[in-house]
């Protein structure tokens, strides 16, 4: 059986990544603490932003996989428009933000010891 980390330490551990990258991070929404599901909005403070949401492929597996969303940099109002449509039938959703100039996401690398 496989179990989920709860979303909540999830979140925090990302937070604290991006924090020690030097990006600002912080919880715009807060959804259900232990299985609520994440959308992450990357702000590159220029007026852009991407989407990130778990890949549906991952929905059964302990690995968080992400996929960008269209995989395409948009105006960042388009994002908080389609956040918006999410979060108002998923109360259970958590929206997380990072603002970073380099549009870095901290989901996908590798941590040494830092």
């Amino acid at each position: 059986m496989n179990e989920r980390v709860p979303t909540w330490i999830w979140v925090d551990a990302l937070m604290r990544r991006a924090s020690l990258a030097g990006a600002f991070g912080y919880v715009a929404a807060k959804g259900d603490k232990e299985r609520g599901d994440v959308i992450l909005k990357i702000a590159r403070l220029d007026g852009r932003a991407a989407l990130f949401v778990r890949s549906p492929l991952s929905m059964d597996s302990p690995s968080f996989d992400w996929l960008p969303n269209a995989g395409e940099w948009a105006e960042e109002r388009e994002i908080d428009e389609l956040i918006q449509r999410r979060r108002s039938y998923d109360p259970d959703l958590w929206v997380v933000e990072i603002e970073d100039r380099e549009g870095r996401h901290f989901l996908t690398e590798t941590v040494n010891g830092e």
